[in-house]
């Protein structure tokens, strides 16, 4: 139900939890998908986990879905029955992924018959200068897209370029943040020295056969 995801915003101790702990774990998160000082792509799905493993946390694993079909384009998680999508950006509010695809047909079909169908839970990284927590409602995302237009709401890849999938617009997405409906939780990104060693875990399971 959505009222027990929309109860974490109301409760004291689980949003310090996530003020303090989640800097932290998406600092990891760059570390371990960092490549000669660059941040792989990678990084998303490793949020992903990240932010899945704080509802099984918060909820336990009988109210979290986690077997998501990979045919399910939107969705990546279940709580209570709800299906809720999990986005995540580093920096300025701007385009969002909402399918990845590299054929230009298929990303106008995607952008023709796109409808939201899931709740969101959108993660804004902005380190040393704000960002935050938010849960958007489907209700939200549809009164948006109707408000906005579609062609506002969402951005296809540029034709003759290497496609990267279709993308909810910054203009969007500011929207879908202003909105009363829209719940918070704001977070102090900053980062703390940590030692960490990526091949540590493979070494220490090595050593253990």
């Amino acid at each position: 139900m959505k009222a027990n995801i929309q109860g974490i915003f109301k409760e004291k101790e689980t949003i310090l939890k996530i003020q303090n702990t989640l800097p932290k774990l998406f600092h990891i998160a760059e570390l371990e998908s960092s490549r000669a000082g660059k941040i792989g792509m990678e990084v998303g799905t490793i949020r992903e986990r990240i932010i899945v493993a704080f509802l099984l946390y918060k909820f336990g694993t009988t109210n979290v879905e986690t077997e998501i079909p990979t045919t399910e384009t939107e969705m990546d998680v279940k709580v209570f029955g709800c299906p809720i999508s999990i986005k995540t950006i580093t920096g300025a509010v701007n385009g969002v992924k909402l399918v990845w695809t590299v054929d230009a047909a298929k990303a106008k079909e995607f952008s023709a018959k796109y409808n939201p169908g899931c709740d969101m839970i959108f993660i804004q990284i902005n380190w040393s200068n704000g960002g935050g927590f938010y849960y958007i409602p489907k209700e939200t995302q549809i009164k948006a897209l109707e408000t906005i237009g579609r062609k506002e709401y969402i951005k296809l890849p540029k034709e003759g370029t290497n496609p990267r999938g279709v993308e909810m617009t910054g203009k969007a997405m500011k929207y879908l943040l202003s909105q009363p409906e829209t719940l918070k939780i704001a977070i102090n990104w900053h980062k703390e020295a940590i030692e960490y060693k990526p091949f540590k875990r493979w070494i220490e399971l090595w050593e253990q056969e």
